[in-house]
């Protein structure tokens, strides 16, 4: 069977739907097919994710990140307002408990302030206790803006809006072929179906990087798959917005923290682990010898470990152990015990990595003749999905 489509959008996560329907609003008579290779939408960090409504604070003025991610959590909770869809602006403590943390505490109230943000303030411990009473530091940042949102939700809504403007959704095709022409992008799926496009545009979370490659381009980057686990907060009323450590500035994760959620189970986590399985595996599962030895092939991966080996080490353990995790978020709230702790869910976040092993803190889009590929696109994505997906948008509706 052979499809065609003016624009096939890659990916059924967040950003591919956002991106879909911005193209669809701005030109309503474009034909636009959304694929997906899983059997149902969202089903990977669009899904997983802990649905934190992020404000800005972190990223570095003038990056990607920081411009997208102001402007798509506008226009996120916009959207939620115009589709009565749950979301709630909770505000989040980022906690400094140890005295080297305190700089880069002053670095972030600085980032938040240069990106806009107003009604950061900073707590001393009396501060921190009146608003967070079970947890210590010895310094903290409020930032009022962060917020929760069921993400699951707003993928349905946007799937639902795709499909009212006329696009088609297709789950269940995997791509196992590509070829970018003068004219047109041809794709040819597991079960021989084929599809033929004027334009593609790459959402494909882990598998961007090498869609991008079989179209025949150079994203000078790898993408590595890194699991997080969650566990649930038995005792929740142990906090009660969000709760942040002080994120280490090598790293574009954010640390284990606490998040209530829209649902208000209060969740902790996620850590982050090179993945060398299925995001449902419980770890300390050891995968097949085959596939563990090519997750762990090419330069990149060899110097993230030798750049990170102790970081990845102490990863390795806490998400092995609920004791270790629980001595992390014991940072936080010290009357925690590992008891508190019930393991919930995992998910794979992709994450881009250097030649060198440093690891991309920014939004990664590249471009190809008939082709546009949003390679690395770590959170705040999921907040900033409406905003990539209008950028994404106008680079596939100008050419």
């Amino acid at each position: 069977m052979t499809l065609t489509s003016d624009v096939v959008v890659v990916g059924g996560g967040l950003v591919g739907l956002a991106t879909a329907s911005r193209l669809l609003e701005a030109h309503p008579e474009l034909s636009v097919t959304v694929l997906e290779a899983e059997a149902g939408l969202a089903r990977h960090q669009s899904g997983r994710n802990s649905g934190v409504v992020h404000s800005g604070v972190y990223y570095r003025p003038g990056s990607h990140k920081a411009r997208l991610c102001r402007e798509g959590a506008a226009e996120l909770i916009a959207f939620c307002e115009a589709h009565r869809l749950p979301w709630r602006r909770t505000g989040k403590v980022i906690v400094a408990t140890r005295p080297r943390e305190l700089p880069q505490l002053a670095e972030l109230h600085r980032r938040g302030a240069a990106n806009g943000l107003e009604g950061l303030e900073r707590l001393d411990p009396r501060g921190l206790a009146d608003v967070e009473p079970h947890v210590r530091g010895l310094e903290a940042l409020f930032v009022p803006q962060a917020g929760v949102v069921d993400f699951a939700a707003v993928a349905r809504a946007l799937a639902g809006l795709v499909e009212r403007r006329g696009g088609r959704i297709r789950t269940g095709f995997t791509v196992v072929e590509a070829s970018e022409g003068p004219r047109e992008v041809r794709l040819v799926a597991r079960d021989g179906t084929w599809l033929t496009a004027g334009h593609l545009v790459n959402c494909a979370g882990l598998g961007a990087e090498r869609l991008a490659r079989r179209l025949g381009l150079e994203p000078g980057v790898r993408l590595l798959p890194f699991r997080g686990s969650y566990f649930r907060l038995r005792r929740d009323h142990l906090i009660r917005h969000l709760v942040y450590p002080v994120p280490d500035p090598r790293f574009p994760f954010l640390g284990v923290h606490f998040t209530r959620r829209i649902d208000e189970v209060v969740e902790v986590g996620p850590n982050a682990v090179l993945a060398l399985g299925a995001p449902d595996t419980p770890p300390p599962h050891l995968p097949r010898l085959r596939a563990m030895l090519e997750g762990l092939r090419g330069p990149e991966v060899h110097a993230l470990a030798r750049r990170y080996w102790r970081t990845g080490l102490m990863e390795l353990m806490r998400s092995s152990s609920r004791h270790t995790y629980a001595a992390s978020a014991r940072r936080l709230v010290p009357e925690l015990r590992a008891g508190d702790l019930r393991r919930a869910g995992s998910g794979i976040r992709a994450q881009a990595v250097r030649s060198d092993g440093t690891l991309v803190d920014d939004f990664v889009i590249v471009e190809g003749p008939r082709s546009c590929h949003v390679v690395n696109a770590p959170s705040p994505a999921a907040t900033a999905a409406l905003a990539i997906g209008r950028e994404v948008a106008a680079r596939v509706s100008t050419r």
